[in-house]
């Protein structure tokens, strides 16, 4: 190579890779800083593609879970309530025995009815009034087949989604809870007199006839409170199945995104001596053309 003054070959060489080795080293420094492998598009185009999808999955997946949770808390609060309910048709049959002997006169009897009454008309005041978060559970508003969510406020069944898309079969599934009212349970004065055997216990013959509506109107409000039963441990088994479906989805994605510390710095530090290296290398080629000099001066 000549020796010459207008173009310094050496130095312009070690400058390229004086800022290939910087560039690097800024890299390692970067995915270092931020635990990431992939921080831009340029690192990983398709790896941040999938990663993304992941991650949108994932924040699903876990929202779901929050879903299947909070419904869990509405069943609780409908077992709760129904619960209630169940003590006070232990009270009307207890009522409703104490009428169907002969040994009360019709004063007696009339007191008996007052109380069996009040229960009843009770009865129906717990299921017109319990709600969670401003959604009636017993009032027969959740016990209708079809579902419609097409306006602000949904109707009919309440849809659970947990599901990251909206496949019926995976996504979710509907929770339907029976009138509990007094009336739809067959008892007290509310409901069908015409068909309701515990409509009344003011004579000893409706008392007795009220033993076995009041026996219905119990297994009726079992059958609610097991559907409801079934309904929770399947939310429980699903919010076990997202979590397990969240872990495995953050393991992936980390695999994709996130940096091997160990490996990237080694890598920083090669890169970091190189850029050392590089620099005082440049230091010695910019002080070559001085040579050029003592040959001029000479």
């Amino acid at each position: 190579m000549s020796l010459v003054v207008n173009n310094n070959m050496m130095a312009a060489n070690t400058a390229r890779t004086l800022n290939q080795h910087y560039g690097r080293l800024a890299q390692s420094t970067q995915r270092l800083s931020t635990g990431l492998r992939v921080n831009s598009a340029a690192d990983d185009a398709a790896g941040l593609a999938i990663r993304e999808l992941q991650r949108a999955e994932i924040a699903a997946l876990q929202q779901g879970a929050r879903n299947a949770n909070d419904a869990i808390s509405l069943i609780q609060t409908a077992d709760g309530a129904l619960g209630v309910i169940d003590e006070k048709l232990i009270r009307l049959k207890e009522l409703a025995e104490q009428a169907a002997t002969g040994t009360y006169d019709s004063t007696q009897r009339l007191m008996i009815e007052s109380e069996y009454q009040a229960m009843a008309s009770e009865i129906t005041r717990i299921a017109n009034a319990t709600d969670f978060n401003g959604i009636y559970l017993l009032n027969g508003n959740l016990s209708s087949d079809e579902h419609n969510g097409s306006g602000m406020v949904s109707t009919g069944k309440l849809k659970i989604h947990f599901g990251s898309s909206n496949y019926s079969a995976e996504d979710y599934y509907y929770i339907t809870i029976g009138d509990c009212t007094a009336s739809a349970l067959g008892v007290g004065n509310q409901a069908d007199p015409d068909t309701a055997k515990a409509y009344t216990v003011s004579t000893q013959e409706a008392a007795q006839h009220a033993l076995e509506g009041i026996t219905q109107a119990i297994v009726s409000k079992d059958k609610i409170r097991a559907h409801l039963g079934a309904m929770q441990n399947r939310l429980e088994n699903t919010i076990t199945n997202l979590n397990v479906q969240a872990e495995n989805l953050q393991a992936a994605e980390s695999r994709i995104s996130d940096v091997d510390v160990a490996t990237e710095m080694t890598e920083f530090v090669r890169n970091q001596i190189l850029t050392q290296s590089a620099v005082a290398m440049l230091s010695q080629a910019n002080s070559l053309p001085q040579m050029a000099m003592q040959l001029i001066g000479g």
